[in-house]
């Protein structure tokens, strides 16, 4: 049974000049990570997700953390504006993948800038976090996109940190994962705090299944414990660019 569509996109043979902001720069191997986005994407396949591939961009090191360039609520994709300039080249295939799946597609225009790392979705309510690349203007478009599908969207600040979904996700259920001081707690209700930084960085596929990262080992633990079915892949390379499971995939459900 085919639970949705899964985007994905191929690494950039430039992957390791991606953009690093609050980490160190460690050497990355690109053979080893394009092996690793093999893995993911059969875990995303066994999982019942349909993976497709938007447009390879071999000229953007960023490009296969393809969340960033569109955030998709039922029918409608909302095409980002990323807030590094050197990423905007990015969106236009994700525009052209959006479109392919009869989706209704709008666009974040300037000065707003959206990263889709920043874009949190638990049931009808969406968090998006404020002071790293989204800025209020970003914000205020998709609260306003998001609406029409009635959605209710807030603010939240972040500390030192690339994205929301950096520091804050959700399990099946709707409980938030955090690591609580990257974030403004108080636009947030009740966290499940970690000690693992990638055991905050949680995609739900389905039931009760949820990929994590290999690199979270006792938050893997927990929430088997929890009763959910962790799907653990190992994307080290992807976490010396601060990337997390949440950026390399978008998910599509079906639309009902």
């Amino acid at each position: 049974m085919i639970t949705g569509t899964a985007l994905v996109r191929v690494p950039s043979s430039r992957l390791a000049d991606g953009i690093v902001t609050h980490i160190a720069r460690t050497p990355v191997d690109v053979e080893l990570a394009r092996r690793q986005h093999d893995a993911y994407r059969e875990a995303l396949a066994a999982a019942g997700w349909s993976v497709v591939d938007v447009a390879p961009a071999d000229d953007c090191p960023d490009s296969v953390f393809v969340e960033d360039t569109l955030v998709v609520c039922d029918d409608l994709a909302v095409v980002t504006r990323p807030g590094a300039p050197e990423r905007r080249q990015e969106v236009s295939g994700a525009r052209a993948a959006a479109e392919a799946l009869l989706l209704d597609v709008v666009e974040i225009q300037a000065p707003g800038t959206l990263d889709g790392g920043d874009v949190l979705q638990v049931g009808d309510h969406v968090y998006v976090g404020l002071g790293g690349r989204t800025n209020k203007g970003g914000f205020d478009q998709l609260k306003t996109h998001l609406a029409t599908r009635g959605r209710t969207t807030t603010p939240v600040t972040l500390h030192g940190v690339l994205h929301l979904k950096s520091a804050v996700t959700a399990l099946p259920d709707g409980t938030l994962v955090a690591l609580p001081n990257l974030i403004d707690i108080q636009a947030l209700p009740q966290l499940l705090p970690v000690e693992e930084e990638a055991g905050c960085h949680l995609v739900p596929l389905g039931d009760e299944r949820v990929l994590i990262a290999a690199s979270a080992p006792r938050t893997t633990d927990l929430i088997d414990q929890m009763g959910f079915a962790p799907i653990v892949v190992d994307i080290s390379e992807y976490e010396k660019l601060e990337g997390c499971v949440t950026c390399l995939s978008v998910l599509v459900p079906p639309i009902r």
